[in-house]
């Protein structure tokens, strides 16, 4: 076990990282003794009561700089948001995911604020992460046929694309399949707003990738093809075709008009 001018030197060596409480033992402990896991919360305290470490939600801590001391904890955490979300991303998916559905599309419309709830597809994980007002919410996404259910993540993840946002690199949905998982609704509660797949279809429309759109609609996307059809037929009409088509050709894609949510 480390002493307390040890740790504290260890820790300022991580002053722009995230630590959760576990990160914290590892740095106290190195050897993860469970005799000294009663020494982590007093050490906690008394790394708190010195501003050494501030935290931003219950169990997760940063190393403050001078200007964060004068920050009230809703600014701190917006300030910090990305780096909480990829330490979230990292501890509990690793690389298997990706960023989906709006805020997904928002990134590719250079659109990076904070929002209400982020969708992190993946492969196994289903669970919900309160912070404040946000929520960090771990999806799988699967497709029921008439004799399973086939988890669709290895299907869907090669439609996947890097993006840096504040130098930190999160994976997101391609401009394609963003626009398809738009056209959706995440939530069940959720109001139809296709305001940002109209803004999108308008600024991308001569550079979508159709190929992709052409391998996408067999992956339990029928209701987001009817949408967006009817969606690109006053912008767009080559992108209109290409929708419509995809549906004409496989007929049992067709929705009625009365079911899209227009």
């Amino acid at each position: 076990m480390l002493s307390f001018n040890k740790i504290v030197k260890k820790l300022w060596k991580k002053w722009w990282k995230i630590l959760l409480k576990k990160d914290l033992f590892e740095i106290i402990d190195p050897e993860k003794k469970d005799k000294f896991k009663s020494y982590l919360d007093k050490t906690i305290y008394k790394l708190k009561s010195q501003k050494i470490i501030i935290p931003i939600k219950s169990g997760v801590y940063i190393i403050p700089d001078k200007d964060d001391l004068e920050l009230n904890q809703i600014d701190l955490l917006d300030k910090y948001y990305l780096r909480l979300l990829k330490k979230y991303i990292s501890f509990n998916v690793w690389s298997d995911y990706y960023i989906s559905w709006k805020k997904a599309l928002e990134i590719h419309m250079k659109d990076f604020s904070i929002p209400e709830k982020i969708y992190i597809v993946n492969s196994k994980l289903n669970k919900k992460i309160k912070v404040w007002s946000y929520e960090i919410i771990f999806k799988t996404i699967s497709w029921k046929t008439e004799w399973k259910t086939i988890n669709l993540y290895s299907k869907v993840s090669k439609f996947v694309t890097k993006k840096e946002i504040e130098w930190i690199k999160f994976k997101t949905s391609c401009l394609e399949l963003s626009l398809v998982e738009s056209a959706l609704i995440s939530d069940t509660f959720e109001w139809l707003d296709f305001s940002l797949v109209n803004k999108a279809i308008k600024k991308y429309s001569k550079i979508f990738d159709k190929e992709v759109f052409k391998e996408i609609w067999k992956f339990k996307y029928i209701m987001a093809f009817n949408r967006l059809k009817e969606i690109s037929r006053n912008i767009d009409h080559k992108l209109y075709r290409l929708f419509l088509d995809i549906i004409k050709n496989n007929w049992w894609l067709f929705i009625g008009e009365w079911l899209r949510g227009f």
